[in-house]
């Protein structure tokens, strides 16, 4: 196999990183340089890690000659868009988009490259025009290129179709506002080329359809990755603890590393592919060395700190390297108090535990059973008397010890930990 890829479109297949193209979308990928679009709605005051997948992409596409364009929508986030979705969406205040608008652009201009004098990427908000819109006019101008029929054969409607609860106007007229982007980007930035999700491949097509009916002059293109899941089913990107983010305040380098070193022997190689710059030869030996000794988990080694250098940077990774050392190995010496405070903001705030009850002095019997350490207080006594609970990475021999304040660490956090590798971080108000 190449170390090296003769162009994007065999570097995607090679990462499996592709699902649908329309027709003709490869060979202009090929032999032209084009502008590609992916929009990201502000949802969140962070991206999440399956954001990755077309952060990547419009990475890769830069850095074949072509010019990727971000588009953050603060104009669709009014509206919310249904597909991957089984209820209405919760609609957000302009307040709230502003504060989530700024978080995700902060967090694009760290991958893509905005200075290059040939193909600099671009950030776009879609409230520059969508909020201009006039109703009446747009029904009138843009609405007579839509038929219900197909709108309604939309997998992201049919599915709300067939519920309850249905779907709203509001949602369903999402499907317009995207098409009228992809028209807006084609039209101003001769923009031929949308990426999303597969999910998105139904709005892609719309805005694809829009554009062939309104201006036939030049074909536009729709390019699809596929959605992600774990060999357990479970949405990629979730786990125990929630969302993971790239928001290091949200989801610390440390639990970044821990959620992809964590991967399966099954999820691990496929896993490199997408997200990491892996070469062809460079996979093949990992490969062969994680078939012949999976013991060593050098794979899961390497897929979680590309992605945390690459989320995070290098001081990020030797954050999460350190702590991972300290926590998951039992060399608790060498964190430092920057390491505490880390922990600090990865703990869940949900359920603090009240300074005066630390100052009572409360049983590490009870802890491990609030914190879901133990199912009982049985199991808990059990897993002590065995040398398997530690406060703050030091055994706890004396089943009836209790927690005081002389075992904070940073003054406002204890680590509870069931064996070397299942941690429980406890903030104290």
């Amino acid at each position: 196999m190449p170390n090296k890829f003769k162009n994007v479109i065999e570097e995607f297949q090679w990462r499996e990183s592709l699902k649908d193209l329309t027709t003709g979308a490869e060979k202009e990928l090929i032999e032209d340089r084009i502008t590609c679009y992916n929009g990201f709605d502000p949802t969140a005051k962070s991206l999440h890690i399956g954001n990755l997948i077309p952060i990547l992409g419009l990475q890769r596409l830069q850095n074949y000659g072509h010019t990727p364009i971000v588009i953050i929508g603060g104009g669709t986030g009014m509206i919310g868009d249904p597909s991957g979705r089984s209820d209405e969406r919760q609609l957000l205040s302009v307040n709230q988009i502003e504060e989530n608008l700024e978080g995700i652009k902060s967090q694009l201009e760290k991958f893509l490259d905005f200075n290059n004098k040939i193909n600099p990427a671009k950030i776009i908000n879609n409230a520059e025009w969508l909020n201009e819109i006039k109703l009446i006019e747009f029904l009138r101008e843009t609405g007579k290129y839509f038929n219900i029929n197909n709108m309604m054969s939309k997998d992201s409607v049919k599915n709300r179709l067939s519920r309850d609860e249905g779907i709203s106007f509001t949602e369903f007229s999402y499907q317009l506002l995207q098409a009228y982007d992809f028209l807006y980007l084609f039209e101003n930035y001769d923009c031929t080329f949308q990426m999303g999700g597969s999910d998105q491949w139904g709005n892609i097509v719309a805005g694809v359809d829009l554009i062939r009916k309104v201006n036939s002059q030049k074909k536009a293109h729709g390019i699809t990755y596929p959605l992600l899941t774990t060999s357990s089913g479970e949405k990629f990107g979730k786990s125990v603890d929630g969302a993971i983010t790239l928001d290091p305040e949200v989801t610390i380098p440390y639990k970044l590393f821990q959620y992809f070193f964590n991967s399966s022997d099954k999820e691990v190689m496929g896993y490199i592919k997408l997200f990491t710059d892996i070469n062809p030869n460079d996979y093949e030996e990992l490969n062969k060395v994680t078939l012949d000794t999976p013991y060593r988990r050098e794979a899961q080694l390497y897929l979680a700190s590309e992605i945390t250098k690459i989320v995070h940077g290098e001081t990020g990774l030797q954050d999460a390297l350190r702590q991972t050392e300290g926590l998951n190995k039992g060399n608790w010496e060498i964190l430092n108090d920057k390491d505490y405070e880390d922990l600090y903001k990865n703990s869940d705030k949900t359920s603090v535990l009240k300074r005066e009850k630390i100052k009572e002095g409360i049983s590490i019997q009870q802890l491990t059973v609030d914190y879901g350490l133990c199912s009982s207080l049985g199991e808990s006594k059990r897993l002590i008397n065995q040398g398997g609970i530690s406060v703050n990475g030091e055994k706890v021999n004396d089943s009836e010890k209790e927690i005081q304040s002389q075992d904070l660490k940073a003054n406002k956090i204890i680590i509870l930990s069931k064996g070397k590798k299942t941690h429980k971080i406890i903030t104290v108000d």
